[in-house]
């Protein structure tokens, strides 16, 4: 016992001077390799996926946002003067750099967060890649200089300069260059949402969430482009109230001496500026301002109501982006075209978007109606396919088959189903296989053909068994609603009818002394028509095979529930009685007839007053022969 515990205690011993060799040949370095591995994120976490979700919300709001620079000029048209709306700027200032936080932390977020292997994923293999080193490699080119594009403060420096330029005295060229580059960083910011808003797509499985995401951003992207249009409209129509005053001042300079457009540095007369730059479209030495004109003569450049300016400025870019610009009446000045034409390709595009994926839409909905259609169908058919199935299982244990039989209409029935078939009572046994189908008819039927009286008389059921047989498989199934007729007295005996299930009225109507009397029998498992057996196999005149001319029902056959029964047709009857004379040579059956025709003259000299009817004659007959 003392040795094991000093071998436990060296072992012990061994293992600590085993960790700290390990320290001291580097095992330092692998811990932070270990440490630095976990802090990596998993893009497939639900941190992340909730962080990219409101990420993306944060850049549709930072770019609804950034218009506001747009209006900060006001106009003050009585002193010919432009100055900044300072509390609109201190806000936007704020608003810009808060969400310019939420951009930063997702740039450090970036390089923090592993990636799946391309290479391995083709394999198979869906490992993530930790490797600080690869990842930031990854992200640098070209997705951090875009993201730091995006992020620049070009709004907060560009629009000062420009209101700056505006309140110079002189036309700067300045201006257009710095529109370009505010213009320039909407590209980066609104193919941000996109690609954001197309990675969620693509991690959501869910056909239905896709269509409504795809539509969500249609229906923002249209807000934020009447938005944003509808604000450059207001800063464009300041900058070309603005170039008038400076093309004014241009023809009169010696009146612009010492004058400056700046409300907070406004001296002078400048009303002759109002010759030129007049807001009356009859003149036509005045200024043209073209599309711009509405914002100068609506007043709104000089109200100092936020709200207003928002309002009316959203209003006119949701106008001409719905009609395309086609309302657009412009002058003659380039950039003033250019702008024209944005918000016609503009308009177009989203226009286009949207019907593609209301298209996309619809044919997903027609899809997935025709995908609930056939699940209804399919629930319906295995609901109808079960209760083919209980109908089949109860008519077969009614019917007492054994388990050979049993199992093999089960197996058809099966079979019949996977073919996509429906079975019913009715089309079961005709549809049976041969062998099968006669073992069902002898089952059902070979018992009630014994029991009619023409072959227990004739002694058929023990010595031609094979021919009752031959008659059961001649037979056909019938099925009757209650009720309803299935022969009446006075019809063609055409038939005879195994009643093997149900319930039959037989009526009877007689002339007594010229008084009629009606009388009715039940059937039940029972048969009716048995005189055709009578005139077929033992022919009583010379039409002993003119079916043209058969006897006629005695009485009237009616079911009073439903019936299912088998019918033996005459046609059947006469094919298998013929058959069966053909074992006879020509000779014996000539012979017999001519036996027959002399037996029938005979009768007819010897007993005239019978009127023709036969003399049974003590000579064997065919069937008695057989």
């Amino acid at each position: 016992m003392s040795y094991f515990c000093h071998q436990q205690g060296n072992g012990a011993r061994n293992n600590q001077d085993i960790e700290r060799q390990f320290l001291k040949n580097g095992g330092g370095d692998s811990v932070k390799e270990t440490t630095a591995q976990k802090k990596i994120l998993d893009p497939r976490k639900a941190f992340l996926k909730r962080w990219n979700v409101g990420f993306v919300l944060s850049c549709v709001i930072a770019v609804s946002l950034d218009p506001l620079f747009f209006y900060l000029p006001v106009i003050n048209e009585e002193k010919k003067c432009i100055r900044l709306d300072k509390k609109l700027w201190i806000t936007a200032i704020v608003l810009r750099s808060f969400f310019d936080i939420i951009y930063l932390l997702h740039i450090i977020l970036q390089f923090r967060t592993g990636f799946i292997d391309k290479k391995l994923l083709k394999s198979g293999k869906s490992e993530l890649n930790k490797d600080a080193w690869k990842i930031a490699r990854k992200y640098l080119w070209p997705w951090f200089l875009f993201d730091i594009i995006t992020i620049l403060p070009i709004p907060q420096v560009v629009t000062l300069t420009i209101f700056s330029e505006m309140r110079g005295t002189k036309s700067s060229k300045k201006v257009k260059f710095l529109n370009s580059i505010v213009l320039f960083q909407y590209v980066p910011r609104v193919t941000q949402i996109y690609l954001s808003w197309k990675k969620l797509i693509t991690n959501n499985k869910k056909f239905d969430r896709i269509v409504l995401v795809k539509a969500s951003l249609n229906f923002i992207l249209y807000i934020l482009a009447g938005h944003v249009l509808g604000a450059f409209w207001y800063f464009f129509s300041t900058q070309r109230l603005a170039a008038c005053w400076h093309e004014a001042c241009g023809q009169n300079r010696s009146r612009c001496v010492g004058i400056s457009f700046d409300c907070d540095h406004s001296i002078g007369n400048l009303s002759f500026i109002n010759d030129i730059c007049s807001l009356n479209t009859e003149n036509k030495t005045s200024f043209d301002f073209g599309i711009f004109l509405k914002a100068l003569q609506s007043g709104v450049l000089e109200s100092e109501d936020f709200p207003q300016k928002l309002f009316y400025s959203f209003w006119w870019g949701m106008r001409n982006l719905s009609s395309l610009g086609q309302n657009l009446e412009t002058s003659n000045y380039i950039w003033e075209n250019c702008f024209a034409l944005g918000i016609s390709i503009f308009g177009l595009v989203l226009f286009l978007y949207f019907m593609g994926n209301l298209q996309m839409y619809m044919q997903w909905t027609a899809k997935k109606s025709i995908k609930n259609w056939d699940n209804v169908r399919k629930k319906m058919k295995s609901s109808k396919r079960q209760k083919q199935k209980k109908i089949m299982r109860s008519w077969i244990s009614q019917r007492g088959f054994d388990s050979t039989i049993k199992t093999e209409i089960m197996r058809n029935i099966e079979q019949r189903f996977e073919e996509d078939e429906d079975v019913y009572v009715e089309n079961l046994i005709p549809d049976l296989p041969p062998e099968l189908q006669s073992n069902v008819k002898h089952h059902l039927c070979l018992n009630l053909l014994k029991n009619l009286k023409f072959v227990k008389d004739n002694g058929l059921a023990a010595k031609h068994e094979q021919l009752l047989l031959k008659i059961c498989d001649s037979l056909k199934p019938k099925f009757y609603k209650e009720h309803c007729y299935i022969v009446q007295e006075g019809d063609p005996i055409d038939a005879v009818f195994f009643i093997t299930e149900g319930t039959v009225w037989t009526c009877t109507s007689s002339s007594n002394g010229g008084e009629d009397s009606q009388h009715a029998e039940r059937l039940e498992k029972n048969f009716f028509g048995e005189e055709l057996l009578e005139w077929v196999m033992k022919p009583s005149s010379a039409d002993m095979y003119n079916l043209s001319k058969l006897p006629i029902y005695s009485k009237t056959l009616k079911t009073h529930t439903k019936v299912e029964a088998f019918a033996l047709m005459a046609s059947d009857l006469k094919q298998i009685w013929h058959s069966k004379l053909s074992q006879f040579g020509p000779e014996e059956l000539q012979s017999q007839a001519a036996s027959r025709v002399q037996r029938i003259w005979r009768g007819h000299r010897d007993h005239p007053k019978t009127d023709g009817a036969v003399v049974e004659s003590k000579e064997p007959s065919i069937l008695q022969r057989i």
